[in-house]
This record gives C-alpha cells, structure tokens and sequence, in this order.
C-alpha cells in the first residue's frame, strides 16, 4: 500500500509539472491533409489576385507586412491570413473531381475560368498556386484547383471563405495607406468591407437584433421577418426589408473614423460613455462565430460626433452621430426598435 500511494505521489507530481499525462505525450504524429503540404510557418510570401486587383503580402521577422507600404498590417489581417493558409494546409478534400471527368468547359462552369480568387504561396525552395472557384450547388463547398494538378477539389465553404476576407481586409488597409487616403484625411471606420459581413448583430435599449443574409446574399432580421422555403430550413428574405437593411449597412463601407483620441484603460471608459455602451455592433463573416469587427458607441463627444470605440485594439476614436442614428433608425424601420 505504501508503494502504490508512492507512485501516485509520482504521477501526480510529473502531471502537475508538465501539465499532461507522461504516457500520453506526443503520442500522436500530426499530419496535414490539405490540398496545399506547405506549412503555415514556412510560408514567405503571399500573392492574391481577385478581378482586376492584386495584392501582395511578406512575412518577416516583425509579422505580417504588404509590399510597398510601410509598416506591419493590422493584427487583423494577420490573424486571418495565417487562418487561411492553416485551413488550406489542414483541411480535407470533401471530393476530387478526376481529369478524366472533366472538360473544357468545365472550368468555366466551376468558376475557374477565370478564377474567382486566387492565391500563390511561396516557402523557401517551394510553391503552390490556389485556384478558387464558385460554390457547387449546394453551397456547402467550393471548387478549387491546384495549378499543375489534372483535377478539381472540392473544399469546405470556410476555407475559400477566409482567403476573400484576407483579401478584403489586405485591400482596404492598403488603398488607406496610399494616395487615397492621404487626400480624404480619415481611415476607415471597419477593417471589411460589407461584402465579407454576412451578420450583423446590434445590441440596443437591452436588446439583441440579429441580421444574416439568405443564400443568395440578401439581407434579413434573422428572427420574425423571414420565410422557409419549400418547408425546409432555408431562409428567404424579404425583398422589402432586404432593400432597408442593406442601404443602411452597405452605408459602412464609407465610414471613417473623424478624430483618434488612443487606447483607453477601464478606469477611463466611464468618461467616453463606453463603460456602459449605448450601442453595441458585430460583424461575422460567413461560418465564423468569431466577429470581424466589434464596434461601440458611448456618449456623445459634440452635437456632431459620438465617442465609440473600436476592436481588436480597444482604440477610443470619434464618429459622425449619423452612423449611430443610421443603425437605430434601421431598427425602428424594421420593427425592432425600442
């Protein structure tokens, strides 16, 4: 008995130090079953191409930077970049189509003709090009293409999904560091555009209001307002309110921040109104329960702007008092206001 308690001391007191099971450890090997074998940490260089835009992105020692803009990229863009390339390294092929199933033509079909988006990831001494297409027609998975490769994956709808935030993200932060945003004088209020958000939380006078879009991208309040088709659990806006509610939220593309006034500890939030926020908003890319941007409104700064402040960072920044009145009006407009 003795020697048994003495042994449990052991393995109790090996647990406590290394924080695992001293049988368990690494026991497992991991191995990545993506379409892409490079892996995320070996990854230099990223180039991505959507229509007619292009941007490229380096990794060096400070993180994540774009090619001829100075400085690093908003943690943001960093976190969903390095996603995307996990996603594409990690994740499974749902179904490969053979070359011996395909044809000309078939590429068109599949949106690789042009390619929707398209991403070439270099490593040291290796490289790779994605090739994303259009959803298949279920919607749950993207078609992708490998170039060199003699066949056409299907992949989960997240995995494509990420790399267009990415893209977007990458994109705005660069058109705002450049000429263009010199001469507005202002940054963007969201890090995303309104194309990658597909739901929108508001939290208003204790109140929760969700939006989503349907599956063709048409806006609905996600609870009272829509329908289901054919008695399954697609949800199908209405064509009225979808008009509403995306006037009001595509209104954020063009939304700036007017004054920076710096991060703010607790203790100082009381004094901005953000202690106890008048209104609080998500923004969710499609299947991510994790939000793109959190933005709060606390009191009002003037008769003409409001404080609020911004996430990831917790920045305190003034906006317009429109862009508040904007969001409280669409409640009122689709029956969920106070």
């Amino acid at each position: 008995m003795p020697l048994l308690a003495a042994l449990l001391l052991a393995l109790l007191a090996a647990l406590v130090i290394s924080g695992q099971w001293p049988e368990l450890r690494s026991k497992v090997a991991f191995a990545p079953k993506g379409l892409v074998a490079i892996a995320p940490a070996d990854v230099r260089r990223v180039a991505i191409r959507s229509g007619g835009n292009s941007i490229v992105l380096v990794h060096g020692a400070s993180g994540w930077s774009i090619e001829a803009v100075d400085g690093a990229v908003p943690p943001e863009l960093g976190k969903h970049l390095d996603t995307a390339l996990r996603l594409i390294n990690v994740s499974d092929v749902v179904r490969e189509i053979p070359a011996s199933e395909l044809t000309v033509a078939s590429f068109a079909e599949f949106g690789l003709d042009p390619p929707v988006i398209v991403a070439a990831i270099e490593a040291n001494g290796t490289a790779a090009t994605i090739n994303f297409g259009v959803l298949n027609p279920a919607s749950t998975s993207h078609y992708v293409r490998l170039a060199g490769r003699p066949a056409v994956a299907l992949m989960p709808r997240h995995v494509a999904e990420e790399w267009r935030v990415a893209f977007d993200i990458a994109r705005r932060f660069r058109d705002q560091a450049g000429a263009s945003a010199s001469r507005r004088g202002k940054d963007l209020l969201l890090p995303v555009s309104m194309a990658q958000v597909w739901a929108i939380e508001i939290v208003f006078a204790g109140k929760l209001t969700r939006f989503e879009r349907d599956m063709d991208g048409k806006w609905f309040r996600h609870k009272g307002q829509h329908s289901h088709a054919g008695g399954d659990i697609t949800h199908v806006a209405d064509p009225e309110q979808a008009g509403i509610i995306d006037t009001a939220l595509r209104a954020f593309d063009a939304s700036a921040v007017e004054t920076r006034i710096g991060p703010a500890d607790p203790s100082q939030l009381a004094r901005y109104g953000l202690n106890l926020p008048h209104l609080i908003l998500l923004a969710f890319a499609r299947d991510s329960s994790a939000p793109l941007a959190r933005l709060e409104f606390g009191a009002p700064a003037d008769p003409l702007d409001r404080y609020a402040r911004l996430a990831p960072d917790g920045a305190v920044v003034t906006v317009a008092e429109f862009e508040m009145r904007r969001l409280t009006e669409l409640l009122r407009a689709i029956g969920a206001g106070s």
